[in-house]
């Protein structure tokens, strides 16, 4: 390389991560460290340029009931950040609102999926999920939605460390994850706000935190983040210190942030999410002693 020659740095090159960087002491901390620039380029001088919604409704194969998604996806750069909300609860024109939007501005959004989407994006920019920031790739196999979906939650599963026989408190309720508890021999308690029952017939409890009273762990899912229910839990795990491991296709470079702050494992999956694609995919795994090598 010539050493007369200069090069322009590249505004969207993602930044070096900091050798350490400390936990979030809060969801609102988190915030605010970012719009001090603790993390790297202030969010005001970075804009979304793509605003996405993606919709599915899906039944696997063998199994009784369906379920749908929804998700607000923001792209920055090379870096997507994504927010689960309850089908048809984002407003048309939120997507609109975001487009062009910088990320100062959007981290205020009055709406909540808004302000997880663009925190996710903006982490996701500058701390994405490699190596050098905690990440351990883990691979998922092609095949069908059900394949990748066991596949993804004995991965999840893996990282919930805890006696056997510790009842489980899963926040957010996906049947391959009871399916994988249930092989492990780990009793669970299955919550969700929607309510209703599991593939086996179990009741599904609608109020986390006081089922959280009467079990040893909390798998939960990143969608705590879009709904406000995440701060409780994580108070409660950090207080109580049991294991509180998230499942993340919200927030996925959100919730890494809080390793060590009543968060003790993370599954992250960024957008393009398993149920996007029959190929092979790809998630990341933070606070496990597993080996770092994809699998």
């Amino acid at each position: 390389m010539n050493p007369l020659v200069t090069r322009t740095p590249d505004p969207d090159a993602p930044v070096p991560a900091a050798p350490f960087d400390a936990p979030a002491a809060s969801y609102d901390d988190l915030v605010a460290r970012v719009l001090d620039g603790e993390f790297g380029p202030a969010p005001r001088s970075h804009r979304i340029s793509v605003a996405f919604s993606t919709r599915q409704a899906v039944r696997h194969d063998g199994r009784g009931g369906g379920y749908r998604n929804e998700v607000l996806s923001l792209r920055l750069a090379a870096a997507v950040g994504s927010c689960a909300v309850e089908p048809g609860e984002l407003p048309d024109a939120a997507v609109e609102d975001c487009v062009g939007a910088d990320l100062a501005h959007l981290l205020e959004h009055e709406l909540r999926p808004v302000r997880v989407a663009a925190l996710d994006a903006y982490l996701m920019h500058v701390r994405p999920h490699t190596p050098a920031n905690g990440a351990r790739p883990w691979s998922l196999p092609a095949g069908s939605s059900l394949r990748k979906s066991r596949a993804r939650a004995r991965a999840v599963t893996a990282l919930v460390d805890a006696p056997p026989g510790a009842r489980v408190l899963v926040v957010g309720v996906v049947n391959s994850l009871l399916e994988a508890l249930r092989e492990r021999g780990m009793p669970y308690v299955p919550c969700d706000l929607k309510g209703g029952t599991t593939e086996w017939g179990e009741p599904v409890r609608t109020d986390a935190l006081a089922e959280a009273e009467r079990c040893d762990a909390v798998l939960a899912s990143g969608m705590t983040l879009g709904n406000g229910s995440f701060e409780p839990l994580r108070e409660h795990a950090r207080r109580h210190g049991k294991p509180l491991v998230m499942f993340a296709q919200t927030g996925s470079a959100v919730l890494p942030r809080f390793l060590g702050s009543g968060v003790s494992a993370v599954c992250a999956e960024p957008y393009p999410f398993f149920w996007l694609d029959g190929g092979p995919g790809l998630i990341h795994r933070y606070g496990t002693t597993a080996p770092g090598a994809a699998r």
